[in-house]
């Protein structure tokens, strides 16, 4: 039995992990394989979004993914533990609770915050690398804006509502930006004046995120000073008080109120790493060396990916950066390379790591961003920025978590924003009460089962129509374009008294179009796009009609060919489409009118109305059946419904399935 251990259960530690076991599973060796990750918590955190958790803009549970849901089905042995030494001789890991064994170790423990030695910074400072921090120092700016509110000394409330960030790199510049968006908020909430609030980034650098081109830097500044922010560079923390921080400029020294600090300044390896970093050739901070397939320069059999790796790349002069991009690159390198070890197929891979930029957030509107390919990136600004951010952030869901991380993620960024705090701004966000929707779900399905029924009335449970219906209303766009002559509509529209109707599928009873057929008609639009064509047209000349006069239909070759060569390719098959869609337009309604699974009820509607609309076109006094199934698509049911009781229990048992929990298509 072949044992894999990874420490750390970060960025690179599970995606090395669950890049292990897809490849093993792959090649059938995971009987002889055990994959152990192990982590001092049962959870892995976003730690690029703590700031958003700090400042209160999404709820704590966002930035959280279990383990054993993000592992579910697959051959990981997961244990939460702390490990406290590497006996390298013995191949094993210690931990608090236990002991484990190892072939291959993966070193993937991560980082912490780093203060420099400054007086005081480790005892009187708030940091921002982990949920728990994040938690804290919600908290804490809420408890400050709350003792405020009642504080009657003027400097003591002063002091409580003074908040300084050490720190101008990506986690400083993020905290403040998310910090001074949600500050007028809680001035509101709290009453309290915006004046009486002081914001102060600072940092020895001389301008913020200098990973960024100077110009987009620059604009970083700007936007912070324009938001409120006292934005001070090329200046030294060199102490940090219970009420006070200490400032060096230059030769000067000052010394100034604060009530609270947050410590952003720089990370070192975690304290697992920097001990095991002692026992190998290491660098700055305890990142522990690696040769060019990330194997420990002293142990054959142990790999170092993300923040703990010291590599520097061919052609560069700097070690690799210690961010998520480099943390993912590393982690597929090492499950490259461990499983052609184990396989003994296929060769091992040096890391040569393609970096697509960086990017930077200022509260939830804005930010800047630089990023392509690895040698050709452009700048991105504002929107563009705030997109490609939340972008990557769903390409990472995708890999660690895939559907139910991405349905939450985009609840919690865009559907259920708190104040607006979003590049889209609120437009996405759920403001309708769910019982407004309860009469247009019920009348809406009401009107299906008004169609469902009067096609049974009409004889569709009993003989082929769908010739008619689909020839009357092809022919009556078709002589309106000018492709057929009016002759050969009236042929059609006789051969059956069905094709009356054909125009209007959802109306299928009307008798309208028949009239329509006879007049002389208008082409409003007819716009070709070769693979599809989109077809506005009138019954009557345009200053007499009305809305019921105007129909749409998008005709799509493809279509077509699946309707002239299989559904009306024999009587048979007629029926069986006549049926299905007089079952599916009872059983949509009477989902819709009752609650009941409410979602697949209004998406059906919808693919019902998408397939009138490729097949014989829709008046535009029926498009409301569209836009009303859109509008009761998520959670119309919840509310006077059967769904407000049927899919918590279903989802309950739904979860617990193993092939669902594996593939994660399920959501919380």
């Amino acid at each position: 039995m072949t044992k894999i251990v990874v420490i750390g259960a970060g960025y690179a530690g599970v995606l090395a992990t669950k890049k292990m076991e897809k490849k093993l599973r792959k090649l059938k060796l995971l009987d002889s394989t055990e994959i152990t990750l192990i982590d001092k918590h049962s959870y892995h955190t976003m730690l690029t979004e703590l700031h958003e958790v700090a400042a209160c803009r999404v709820g704590e549970e966002s930035i959280k993914m279990n383990l054993d849901q993000i592992f579910a089905g697959r051959k990981v042995n997961v244990v939460q533990d702390t490990v406290t030494k590497v006996d390298f001789h013995n191949y094993k890991v210690e931990g608090k609770n236990g002991t484990y064994e190892y072939d291959y170790l993966v070193v993937a423990a991560g980082s912490k915050p780093t203060y420099f030695g400054v007086e005081g910074a480790k005892e009187n400072t708030y940091t921002l690398w982990s949920y728990d921090d994040a938690v804290k120092l919600r908290d804490r700016i809420h408890d400050c804006f709350r003792m405020a509110a009642d504080e009657t000394d003027e400097a003591k409330r002063k002091e409580l509502l003074t908040f300084y960030v050490v720190g101008a790199g990506f986690t400083g510049v993020e905290m403040i930006g998310e910090l001074a968006e949600y500050t007028p908020i809680l001035c509101k909430r709290f009453n309290l004046k915006r004046e009486d609030v002081t914001l102060v980034d600072v940092d020895g650098l001389p301008r913020p995120v200098p990973n960024l081109p100077e110009k987009l830097s620059n604009k970083i500044g700007k936007r912070l000073v324009k938001m409120g922010v006292g934005v001070e560079m090329s200046t030294s923390v060199v102490g940090v008080g219970e009420h006070s921080i200490k400032l060096k400029k230059g030769e000067e020294i000052s010394e100034r109120v604060a009530g609270t600090v947050i410590w952003t300044a720089g990370i070192e390896s975690s304290d697992i790493t920097s001990e095991i970093a002692k026992e190998s050739t290491s660098g700055g901070r305890g990142r522990i060396q690696v040769d060019d397939y990330l194997m420990s320069v002293d142990h054959d059999n142990v790999f170092v990916i993300g923040d703990n790796m010291l590599f520097t790349a061919e052609g560069e002069e700097r070690p690799v950066p210690q961010m998520v991009e480099n943390a993912e690159h590393s982690a597929a390198t090492v499950a490259k390379n461990i499983v052609a070890r184990i396989s003994g197929e296929g060769e091992q891979e040096k890391y040569n790591p393609k970096f697509h930029g960086v990017m930077v957030c200022v509260g939830g509107r804005y930010g800047q961003a630089r990023g392509g390919m690895a040698k050709h990136q452009m700048n991105f600004a504002s929107f563009f920025a705030m997109f490609a951010k939340h972008f990557i952030n769903i390409i990472y869901f995708i890999q660690v978590m895939g559907w139910t991380k991405i349905f939450s993620y985009l609840k919690h960024e865009f559907f259920t924003i708190r104040n607006n705090r979003s590049f889209l701004g609120g437009h996405f966000s759920n403001r309708t009460p769910s019982f407004m929707l309860v009469p247009l779900r019920v009348w809406l399905g009401a009107v299906w089962v008004f169609e469902g029924v009067m096609k049974i009335v009409e004889g569709w449970l009993t003989t082929p129509m769908l010739g008619g219906f689909f020839g009357g209303a092809n022919s009556w766009f078709d002589t309106l374009l000018g492709r057929v002559p009016a002759g050969a509509v009236d042929a059609v529209a006789s051969a059956s008294t069905d094709a009356a109707a054909a125009a209007d599928a959802v109306a299928s009873a009307s008798t309208e179009v028949a009239g329509a057929v006879a007049s002389t008609g208008t082409v409003i639009f007819d716009w070709n796009f070769k693979l599809f064509e989109t077809i506005l047209v009138s019954g009557t000349d345009l200053a007499s009609s009305t809305i019921s006069d105007i129909a749409f239909k998008i005709q799509v070759p493809f279509v077509d060919w699946i309707v002239n060569n299989w559904v009306l390719s024999s009587d048979g098959t007629m029926m069986f489409m006549q049926i299905v869609i007089c079952i599916l337009q009872i059983l949509i309604g009477l989902g819709l009118m009752g609650g009941c699974f409410t979602f697949l009820s209004a998406a059906v509607s919808l693919i019902l109305q998408a397939m009138f609309v490729t097949t014989t076109g829709l008046y535009l006094n029926t498009f409301w059946m569209i836009f009303a199934s859109l509008a009761v698509l998520f959670g119309g049911g919840y509310t006077l419904g059967i769904d407000y009781y049927l899919m918590p229990f279903l989802k309950k048992h739904w979860k617990n399935v193993k092939w669902a929990r594996k593939w994660y298509l399920y959501n919380d």
